[in-house]
């Protein structure tokens, strides 16, 4: 973080698998607002993860080179995006007992249940690097959103617990150094999302966020004002692109375009109007109609939403029930996605972009900025996005940094 000419500047990084994204914020009275934002390619990911550090690394300083040149401001700390199938979360429950002499619940009362909290089984290669309190019991009375100022003796805490793996964190923060920048904090990306485009009443409700992204799917189901189950599916919108192009016989490249211009998840009027498509060697064309392509991406979209349905259910507790399916992410540019989606769950289903935010909202008002926008709202909060590091890898004072920023 940084000053600007406006006030603080925060800046969020969502290094995706088909692009790297970043956003400068400043605060402002009336809350944050958008001054700058740079997009580059990514060519060092598959399915969220690193593959190749130096192609990582080139993208985030393209991305935030085109971010400082937009807002004026020289980028020093940044928000972080992760995620991958190496995260995975779980609910759990801290006690502890209320120790002032008043029985009044202080500030570090909380801080010390959300901490116990965390005393569960972690593997060694593993870190917790989100625990989120959910809701609060205070002597028995359950439903508390903010203790503090509350008189009691024992105080209870249900918290979602995030946890990822040592190895993609250590080369996640490594590629970042490597760009010249100081991690502020790391979040799970579908957090971040939430945080964009979600209102208060949904996650009140019950919602469920899918996060569409180039080489995976996140999910995120909130209820009663909390998360309770969050996920990655190793799927996104790249395999459409991917049996565009084997079913057409063309070139990625040109699959890409035919989904964004003509690409739809539900039969429409125009299921005989033809386009173009080029052959592999970009020589000559053929004549597809819509409803040939339909054919092959519904199937697909179908099967992100059986699997994100499965994880859903295995994980959503009996008494839960949801009221709506938000989607995000570039997938959610498809042509009638929330109505295939509302068909598939039953739920309302709706497309969401961010939100609560000023500035250049033109520029990221659109569901593919959603993470990134997301990471300046939900980042500084310190909601857990905290890097909690065993000091096994060269970030060690990074994350002895983060301790004590956040705790």
């Amino acid at each position: 973080m940084s000053k600007s000419s406006w006030g603080t500047t925060i800046a969020g990084l969502d290094i995706g698998t088909t692009k790297t994204c970043a956003v400068v914020a400043t605060s402002t009275p009336e809350g944050l607002d958008i001054i700058g934002v740079g997009e580059a390619p990514s060519n060092g990911l598959r399915k969220g993860v690193i593959t190749d550090l130096e192609e990582t690394v080139r993208s985030i300083e393209a991305a935030t080179e085109k971010a400082e040149r937009m807002s004026g401001v020289h980028i020093s700390h940044v928000y972080v995006g992760v995620t991958g199938e190496h995260v995975q979360s779980t609910n759990n429950r801290g006690v502890v007992a209320i120790s002032s002499e008043d029985r009044e619940v202080a500030r570090n009362d909380v801080r010390r249940v959300v901490e116990a909290s965390k005393l569960i089984e972690v593997g060694a290669d593993r870190q917790i690097i989100h625990a989120l309190a959910r809701q609060f019991t205070v002597d028995g009375h359950d439903g508390v959103s903010d203790p503090v100022g509350m008189s009691g003796s024992r105080l209870e805490v249900d918290t979602h617990i995030i946890t990822a793996g040592n190895t993609f964190i250590t080369n996640v923060l490594k590629c970042v150094h490597r760009a010249g920048l100081e991690p502020a904090g790391i979040v799970f990306e579908p957090l971040a999302s939430s945080a964009a485009t979600l209102l208060a009443e949904e996650r009140n409700v019950g919602v469920a966020l899918l996060d569409i992204g180039g080489g995976t799917t996140d999910v995120a189901v909130f209820t009663g004002g909390g998360a309770i189950h969050t996920s990655t599916i190793p799927v996104g919108g790249n395999i459409l692109t991917n049996d565009i192009a084997l079913g057409l016989k063309t070139t990625f490249a040109e699959a890409e375009s035919i989904k964004r211009t003509y690409g739809s998840a539900i039969a429409d009027t125009h299921g005989d109007q033809e386009f173009p498509v080029k052959t592999l060697d970009g020589k000559t064309t053929r004549r597809v109609n819509r409803a040939q392509l339909r054919a092959i991406v519904a199937p697909r979209v179908a099967e992100i939403f059986k699997l994100a349905k499965a994880q859903i259910s295995d994980r959503l507790p009996r008494d839960v029930v949801l009221a709506e399916i938000v989607l995000t992410g570039g997938g959610a540019h498809l042509r009638g996605i929330d109505q295939a989606a509302a068909e598939f769950f039953g739920l309302p289903s709706r497309v969401g972009v961010p939100t609560a935010i000023g500035g250049l909202t033109d520029a990221v008002r659109k569901p593919e900025f959603a993470t990134a926008v997301g990471l300046v709202l939900f980042g500084p909060k310190g909601d857990g996005a905290t890097w909690h590091g065993r000091n096994r890898s060269p970030f060690g004072k990074i994350a002895n940094w983060f301790g004590d920023l956040w705790n």
